[in-house]
């Protein structure tokens, strides 16, 4: 809708990396959870564009990394632009992004001007765009992966109609968010008199200031977050005016992480279940990290009971690396009295106990000396 009274109502997205694989996330021998992570990237584009139906938004502004590569396959990029094509008269405005840069994905940009249907506007070019009447967009695409560069410097510079609303899209960090390092100016939303500036890079959902915004990713890749993915409905009543922003809940999965803090004698399997979620499993991806201390047997059972919940989930991992063993001479006689088992739980006790060993030598002869132990316990007598 045009600039009114009611203000510019527009949806800020980020960060689809459509294509993306998960080749970190294992397959279950019966399951496919990548192929389920990667249609729900895909489904994000429906549910954004129901966003922007619901808010009364024609724009979608996707502030980069719209696909994962710069190569996505042929099949990715047609299902892309079908999908964007059924949404209309929804417009989407894609900016590249680190991933899908102008330099290295050249040919994607070139085939998405080519063959994208008119709904679809790819921002190519640093240069002001008629978004709407009164609303003017300053897209800065990124050129290539470059450290420290800040891709916002162009829009300072960028003319628009007096009176228009400035709308700045960009990808990149205002704070560090990995070893390419910051890099867009903290100040940037008043150097260049931005109305509002959407911004990707971030996956997670994060307000610079009033008027500088991450969206995060509406469908979440990584266990950082801790939320189902979001975009931002927004709504600018006018030059100048303070913008509102609407957290709308898009994603399917929910990559999340769990502590739990054992204690010796402590009741491992029941420490674990108490920090489960109780619904939504099968759509959720679980990191459950165990610290403290405990015993040869409730650990164990600790990893038993991880066994026997962990098919519910999407994925469920169980990290026991900073979970320390006590170690019980009566834990040693459950393995054996004698003989060679016993021996051999002997010298794993000595090997994990040994102050003089690496710290990754000791882990490996605790956790080995946990399996040794799981392991005769789970056998017949």
């Amino acid at each position: 809708m045009p600039a009114s009274m009611t203000g510019f109502r527009f949806i800020h997205a980020s960060d689809l990396h459509l294509g993306r694989r998960f080749a970190n996330i294992p397959e279950p021998p019966d399951g496919n959870v990548r192929g389920r992570l990667m249609e729900a990237r895909h489904g994000a584009i429906a549910r954004l564009a129901a966003a922007a139906v619901a808010n009364g938004a024609a724009d979608i502004l996707l502030a980069g990394d719209t696909f994962d590569t710069a190569t996505p396959s042929p099949t990715a990029i047609r299902q892309t632009l079908a999908a964007m094509a059924e949404a209309a008269p929804v417009r989407w405005w894609l900016l590249p992004g680190n991933h899908d840069n102008l330099r290295d994905a050249e040919p994607l940009w070139d085939a998405i001007r080519r063959e994208g249907p008119e709904n679809i506007h790819a921002l190519t070019e640093s240069a002001p765009v008629a978004l709407a009447a009164g609303v003017t967009l300053l897209p800065c695409p990124v050129e290539w992966r470059s450290a420290g560069r800040d891709p916002t410097t162009a829009m300072v510079d960028m003319e628009s109609a007096a009176g228009d609303l400035r709308i700045g899209l960009a990808h990149g960090g205002i704070s560090d968010f990995g070893e390419e390092g910051a890099a867009i100016a903290p100040n940037r939303d008043r150097s260049a008199e931005l109305d509002f500036l959407a911004l990707g890079d971030w996956h997670g959902r994060m307000q610079v200031s009033p008027r500088v915004h991450y969206s995060g990713s509406p469908e979440q890749d990584r266990f950082k977050h801790d939320h189902r993915g979001v975009c931002l409905a927004i709504t600018v009543a006018g030059p100048g005016a303070t913008p509102h922003v609407d957290e709308v809940e898009t994603g399917t999965f929910l990559w999340t992480e769990r502590e739990v803090t054992l204690a010796p004698r402590q009741d491992a399997d029941a420490a674990l279940n108490a920090v489960l979620p109780a619904a939504g499993r099968r759509d959720t991806l679980l990191r459950v990290r165990a610290s403290g201390w405990t015993g040869l047997a409730e650990r164990a059972r600790l990893e038993a009971a991880g066994n026997q919940c962990g098919p519910e989930f999407a994925h469920f991992d169980l990290r026991t690396d900073a979970l320390g063993t006590q170690y019980d001479p009566d834990d040693l006689d459950e393995i054996d009295h004698a003989g060679a088992l016993r021996l051999a739980a002997d010298t794993l006790m000595d090997e994990a106990g040994d102050g003089a060993r690496p710290e990754a030598g000791r882990t490996v002869a605790g956790d080995s000396l946990a399996r040794l132990y799981a392991y005769t316990r789970e056998a017949p007598r």
